[in-house]
């Protein structure tokens, strides 16, 4: 499994050919995210930044990093929720990003992982923040509701990604199959390039607002974005729980002035029960000091909703023993 462009802030890069850098042992820790044009990727790299300490660092205390002492964090580009969980499961990574129904599925051995085996070891860091499903449609295209995507060219994103089984979960509640649409399987910015070109009539996207590709294409094309909703299809909420009523505010992507409804799911930040315990605990009290409340509300808009008193809500895979001894001094879990 390929993994490209990581993360790692030019502070981090100062640190480690700093004078006496080599006096501190050096360990490295990887956050697997998403595509590079969705939300995953940049808030990885803000709390890559945030947890990392390079061996040389100015103290935190001198403005300098405030992470975990020797340790580099880098954000890598992936395929997603999927991909990361098979990476954690495989060793190949040390943590990644993941949709809290793909997480819960691949834990239990259910939904996308029925007849797999169970990822048992698979252990929470941190909820982060909501992930609004977004359904994109060209207005030249003439789609308004999910019912419209028949017979339409529709990227439902690539394999490995929890958007792809969202978007399939989605068409089935509104009554439709991949037989029924034209499928692609692009990545969001591709997808927008596919639109700009006329070559594309709508795409899934599952991730924060406002995300990248989809701001950069309403820029420059006139989009819709396509309702979703649990009154329409009512099966979507009563057969996956793991759903939440959502709004894309008006104003969010360029002339999209309405509120649009929509389901989301959580963002979380996972990692397995092989990782020690002393590591971890030092990653997720860095993860909430206040050094990183700053870097988290000034680097993206949806770092301001990361919050501590959010980060064990919506966990459906136990947390991490280190995460656990964490929030228990902090108060949040007895």
């Amino acid at each position: 499994m390929a993994y490209s462009k990581a993360i790692v802030g030019a502070a981090l890069v100062a640190g480690l050919i700093a004078t006496g850098a080599s006096a501190q042992q050096m360990s490295f820790f990887r956050i697997g995210t998403g595509g590079t044009a969705g939300t995953y990727y940049p808030i990885g790299g803000l709390i890559a930044n945030a947890i990392s300490n390079p061996p040389g660092s100015r103290a935190c205390d001198a403005g300098g990093s405030c992470g975990v002492p020797g340790l580099v964090a880098s954000a890598l580009a992936s395929n997603g929720s999927v991909a990361n969980v098979n990476a954690i499961a495989g060793g190949t990574l040390e943590s990644g990003f993941a949709q809290s129904d793909v997480a819960s599925w691949a834990y239990e051995g259910t939904g996308i992982w029925d007849g797999k085996p169970k990822v048992d070891k698979l252990r929470a860091i941190a909820n982060l923040y909501p992930e609004s499903i977004h359904l994109v449609a060209s207005a030249a295209s003439g789609v308004k509701s999910v019912a419209d995507l028949k017979g339409k060219r529709v990227s439902i994103d690539e394999p490995g990604s929890g958007t792809l089984v969202d978007a399939k979960i989605i068409l089935e509640g509104y009554g439709l199959s991949e037989g029924d649409i034209t499928v692609e399987n692009l990545k969001p910015d591709q997808a927008a390039d596919r639109m700009r070109d006329g070559a594309m009539d709508a795409f899934f996207f599952v991730g924060g607002y406002p995300a990248g590709a989809i701001a950069e294409l309403a820029s420059q094309h006139e989009i819709t974005l396509v309702p979703i909703n649990c009154t329409e299809a009512p099966s979507i909420c009563d057969n996956y729980g793991f759903f939440a009523e959502d709004t894309v505010p008006g104003g969010t992507y360029d002339n999209v002035a309405e509120d649009t409804p929509t389901l989301a799911v959580g963002a979380q930040w996972i990692t397995s029960a092989d990782q020690p315990e002393e590591l971890i605990y030092g990653i997720t009290k860095a993860m909430w000091n206040d050094s990183t409340r700053k870097l988290l509300d000034s680097g993206h808009a949806k770092g301001k909703v990361i919050t501590k008193e959010n980060a064990v809500k919506g966990l459906g895979i136990p947390l991490h023993p280190g995460a656990e001894k964490f929030y228990k001094e902090a108060g949040l879990i007895e």
